[in-house]
């Protein structure tokens, strides 16, 4: 983990993970649990999600531990001393099998599963949730923002809006493992090796006495820039960008424009219009300003000549699907499947796999039993072993980003469109899982014997 990311996060878990775990220790539960992390169902908003975040929770889980003030601050709030004892040395040692990052999923299959003695599963649940959930909404979001601009790089503005710094630095990287092109988010792009963009604010161009004064200062600090031209009037901020190309000749080495406001599609055809009559066709004219997948789409589809998008706000926060029905439940303890029967919230129980059959586009999704051999590709992969993630499963962010992009272009079509008329995907449960589902079930109405099921 990197000095940028290192802080305590022992004591991120809600109150009753604590108040669980000490009545846990209190009747000797210790035996092996799994947890399977898993979303109900997709937003209306969506067809499917992309899995993120998942390398940066398993190093956080790896070096999880409670530090003397935490302990002291448990002691204040009189958690009992068995419960302090067993965090003084808390060091997880489960396992944890998982979609690798990038893979596309829909709704109840399992994100990520978790088998570890009951009180260190449980303890990590909130953790788990809080940093899974933003990633792989934000991914998943990303990943439409950059369908729309049909390879059209997006530039990731959002740092300001979104909720917290936490959710700044790791939603860059998951926005850029979904094929967002570049940040403007510094911390992110050092943290994660992110590439960097970024042009300049309205703030710049007002504080000098012109505007044309203000680009020509800036393009000598910064030869190669984008100037940004809305902040007074859009087509005169494109008249002194040419001003200044003539009065710089080959010294002007600006890279484009940015239009930041009005009618998008309409400033951008008369902005290309006066560039290329100055022979300045090789500047780029980049969009900003309240974009999202639908509006970009638009401006492709009008033939808007825009190069390029720089997305903010409705990206950064997943401002149409805003939360995910994500869910992180028992499914086993002590070798048994466990069950919730409450109505609308169903429970696969047990350890479990998912295979994918593909016929040049994915096909066909089965959830089954673990030890389950069926036809497809199985996606769970075990990332971390005794508590220490596995090398074998440990991937750099442009692997990530290649892998993700090969399995958004495996998507049916139907279910890749923006449009929320085609076809949804959904996994199909096997017999086998089924039937153990139902076993279950009958034994908590008490239609089953005890002992009756494993």
């Amino acid at each position: 983990m990197t000095d940028t990311e290192r802080q305590d996060l022992g004591l991120f878990t809600d109150l009753y993970q604590l108040t669980m775990l000490d009545a846990y220790l209190q009747e000797d539960m210790h035996d092996d649990a799994v947890f399977t992390l898993f979303v109900r169902r997709l937003p209306q908003e969506r067809k499917f999600l992309l899995a993120a975040g998942l390398d940066p929770l398993l190093q956080t889980i790896e070096e999880l531990s409670f530090s003397d003030g935490d302990l002291r601050y448990l002691e204040e709030q009189n958690f009992s001393p068995r419960l302090i004892n067993y965090l003084k040395d808390f060091e997880f040692t489960g396992q944890v099998r998982a979609l690798p990052e990038g893979t596309v999923f829909f709704e109840n299959e399992p994100i990520v599963e978790i088998k570890a003695p009951l009180p260190q599963a449980q303890l990590i649940e909130t953790l788990v949730m809080n940093q899974l959930h933003l990633q792989t909404l934000l991914a998943s979001k990303g990943a439409r923002v950059a369908y729309a601009a049909q390879e059209r790089p997006v530039l990731d503005f959002g740092a300001r809006r979104v909720h917290g710094i936490d959710a700044g630095r790791k939603g860059s990287r998951a926005l850029y493992l979904s094929g967002i092109a570049s940040t403007s988010n510094m911390l992110a792009a050092r943290t994660y090796d992110l590439p960097i963009a970024g042009t300049m604010a309205h703030s710049y161009i007002q504080a000098h006495d012109s505007e044309y004064e203000a680009f020509k200062n800036f393009t000598r600090a910064f030869p190669e820039t984008v100037l940004l031209v809305d902040t007074i009037d859009t087509l005169k901020g494109v008249d002194k960008v040419i001003e200044l190309a003539n009065e710089l000749g080959s010294d002007f080495k600006v890279k484009g424009i940015r239009l930041d406001s009005g009618d998008l599609g309409d400033l951008a055809f008369k902005s290309r219009k006066r560039l290329d009559e100055h022979n300045l066709n090789h500047l780029q004219i980049i969009a900003s300003g309240g974009l999202d997948e639908y509006k970009i789409a638009q401006l492709i589809e009008d033939g808007a000549p825009i190069d390029g998008f720089g997305v903010g706000t409705g990206m950064g926060v997943s401002d149409d699907a805003a939360a995910l029905d994500m869910a992180y439940k028992l499914v086993e303890y002590a070798g048994k499947g466990r069950l919730k029967l409450s109505s609308g919230k169903p429970v696969l129980p047990g350890e479990k796999q998912v295979f994918r059959e593909t016929e040049e586009r994915f096909s066909r999704d089965i959830i089954a039993r673990a030890e389950e051999q069926l036809p497809g590709e199985p996606l769970l992969k075990k990332v971390m072993q005794n508590g220490k993630r596995l090398p074998s499963h440990q991937r750099d962010i442009e692997s990530i980003r290649n892998y993700a992009q090969q399995q958004l272009k495996q998507l049916p079509n139907d279910v890749s469109s923006l449009r929320g008329n085609g076809k949804s995907y959904s996994a199909e449960i096997s017999e086998k899982l089924s039937n153990y589902q139902k076993e279950i079930a009958e034994h908590l109405k008490g239609g089953v014997r005890k002992g009756e099921y494993s």
